[in-house]
């Protein structure tokens, strides 16, 4: 008995086959080898064709069955996970009026800003639990003051996990954490936002029936079946968006559990228990994959940009020609805690909207030239990129999430010791890593959803913990020392 789960992210469409009764991966495939063409107009859009996703998974697909060698009946069930805050829009015989507006792309943003101050904030976040900004309601507003002849032909709009789910299975849907994503969810209601809806003169049926996170959203039908080499009526039962569905597949489900991932940009993804929201919405909050009306759980989500790609920054421009990240990691570790008093601001890959949207650029604080070296600078950054995450941990902490263990995959950031270590010792949390990924966890949510596995635990009772790091307590002074010098830096910054 296996298990399906697709990726669809913006640069491949990746696909695993599990094992339902071990929980292991037994085949996995991704397309294209290269990166996916994003069509960008002009600057600022950021648009795909959703046909490619579909052409991308049907390889995806054909690998995984000719590597596993596996019947397509033996696929009991099938998982979607997929690149949040996109747009699709699909006239009423299934095709799509234009490429789909994804995430990255950002001119909706005007429209999006407009609403919040018509409106008025506080009934934005208290019904949304954030600024409508540049997700999915703002991008459909800017087709229909743009393109009105494409919105006049608008059937229904989907994400693009619903958009694939379309394609298995011929029906149209979408999901309350899918809803709320794009702006499109009352939490105060529990319905619709129809408030948005008014303000951006949006008919209600455009928006898909909804169906739960974990239940059967539909069957592959006949054609999907013979163009993926599946078998007619495997059901469809989860979809989530990529960074609900990475909690997932390090199984955080409760409040007080964080997922956390740290490549080029970092993300900090938190489990609420309750109803609540950021004032000054410098965090997102959507409905988690395992919220339900007699269940409140929202995923709180913190986007650090400058997280990765300043390590590697100072890697090419600051460490010695040729040395690895493994060895720029030994490099640091001869540096104290606090880095000698040397602290790094790594805000240079953007406007960071943990900072109210200010560019306020990277900067290192304290560098003395005749005490400090390149170890310094190179346990700086790392530093300097756990407080950014320690300095929104605050944020969520104040939103009534208590912060106590953190979940990631041991890859990227999480592979330095003294990112680890620093991250533990600094917010009191303990960290455990974990082998997995986001097509893996689809495969997963899949079993919980089609009742193969009872609950999540059950689920993720074979998840590989590769690792498990405690807080330091003899330490912790040191790691808030430092953190505290930073913290004032980074404020004095702000303030000018």
């Amino acid at each position: 008995m296996f298990l399906l789960g697709y990726d669809i992210g913006s640069s491949s469409v990746k696909a695993s086959l599990v094992n339902a009764e071990t929980g292991k991966c037994v085949s996995t495939a991704f397309y294209p080898k290269t990166e996916m063409n994003i069509i960008a107009v002009k600057a600022g859009w950021a648009e795909q064709d959703p046909q490619a996703w579909w052409e991308n998974l049907k390889l995806a697909t054909k690998t995984i069955m000719d590597e596993s060698g596996i019947s397509a009946a033996e696929i009991k069930a099938i998982g979607i996970s997929y690149q949040m805050h996109g747009l699709v829009c699909v006239d009423k015989n299934q095709n799509v009026l234009r490429p789909a507006i994804i995430w990255c792309d950002s001119r909706a943003v005007p429209y999006g800003q407009k609403a919040f101050e018509v409106l008025g904030e506080e009934k934005c976040l208290s019904h949304l639990l954030n600024s409508p900004g540049n997700f999915t309601a703002s991008k459909l507003a800017w087709i229909k003051a743009n393109e009105p002849k494409i919105y006049e032909q608008i059937y229904k709009i989907m994400l693009p996990g619903d958009y694939i789910a379309m394609k298995l299975s011929g029906e149209i849907c979408t999901t309350v954490s899918g809803l709320s994503e794009g702006m499109f969810w009352d939490f105060k209601q529990n319905s619709i936002a129809g408030f948005l809806m008014d303000y951006y003169g949006f008919d209600s049926s455009l928006i898909a029936d909804i169906k739960p996170t974990f239940s059967n959203q539909g069957e592959v039908n006949a054609a999907a079946a013979k163009e993926l080499g599946l078998k007619e009526g495997t059901p469809i039962t989860y979809r989530a968006g990529d960074q609900p569905n990475n909690a997932l597949s390090l199984n955080v489900f409760n409040p007080g559990e964080i997922a956390s991932t740290a490549g080029t940009s970092g993300v900090v993804y938190g489990v609420n228990g309750e109803v609540n929201y950021d004032p000054q919405s410098r965090v997102n909050t959507f409905a988690h994959v395992n919220h339900t009306e007699e269940q409140t759980r929202l995923g709180v989500l913190l986007c650090i940009n400058g997280t990765g790609i300043l390590n590697s920054w100072v890697k090419k421009n600051i460490a010695p020609e040729g040395i690895s990240y493994n060895e720029m990691n030994v490099l640091a570790s001869k540096a104290p805690i606090g880095s000698g008093g040397i602290s790094i601001l790594p805000f240079g890959n953007g406007a960071e909207r943990m900072l109210g949207n200010k560019e306020i650029g990277c900067s290192i604080r304290g560098l003395n030239f005749n005490t400090h070296g390149k170890h310094h600078i190179a346990r700086a950054a790392q530093e300097g990129i756990v407080f950014s995450f320690k300095y929104g941990i605050e944020i969520m902490e104040k939103m009534g999430i208590p912060v106590k263990k953190i979940h990631a995959g041991h890859a990227n950031m999480f592979l330095s010791s003294i990112f680890r270590d620093t991250l533990a010792g600094v917010t009191g949390a303990t960290i455990e890593l974990y082998d997995t990924d986001g097509s893996v966890g689809a495969a997963k949510g899949a079993g919980i959803g089609a009742g193969i596995y009872k609950d999540n635990n059950e689920a993720f009772a074979t998840l590989d913990k590769l690792d498990v790091i405690e807080p330091n307590i003899a330490k912790s002074q040191e790691y808030a020392d430092a953190y505290n010098q930073w913290k004032y830096r980074l404020e004095k910054s702000m303030s000018k």
